[in-house]
């Protein structure tokens, strides 16, 4: 990943990110970009939490495991988008995307919308790229 450098654009024209996202990103050096299709909060055996909180950790790490199956993890990330099904949502959304994400700022985009399956409380997809 040492050829791979994925620069935040956050024009100073622009309200600076009151998050940890980026207004752009321009990636250089990637020779594979996978995609991942919105993961929703469903754990298997284990089923669907109730809780958003919950409902949201267990999705990123539905993300989290199709990048790994990949050789791929948070900091290949380019492009994080987030369906929630109800804006009140949204700060919790953000914490939990922080503790995941760490300092790393992909472009983000949230979208407040009915969700696939009323007991899914978001969906996350995602596009992330290999040097």
């Amino acid at each position: 990943m040492d050829d791979l450098l994925v620069r935040p654009i956050d024009p100073v024209s622009l309200p600076e990110p009151t998050g940890n996202y980026t207004h752009g990103a321009v990636v250089t050096g990637a020779r594979r970009t996978v995609f991942v299709s919105g993961q929703v909060p469903w754990g298997g055996a284990d089923g669907l939490p109730e809780d958003f909180d919950s409902q949201c950790r267990l999705t990123w790490k539905n993300v989290l495991t199709v990048l790994a199956e990949a050789g791929l993890g948070v900091r290949n990330l380019v492009k994080v988008t987030t369906y929630l099904s109800d804006r009140g949502y949204r700060e919790a959304n953000s914490r939990i995307r922080e503790e995941v994400l760490g300092d790393h700022r992909p472009a983000i985009t949230i979208v407040i919308t009915d969700i696939y399956t009323e007991d899914w409380l978001l969906e996350i997809e995602a596009i992330a790229v290999e040097a």
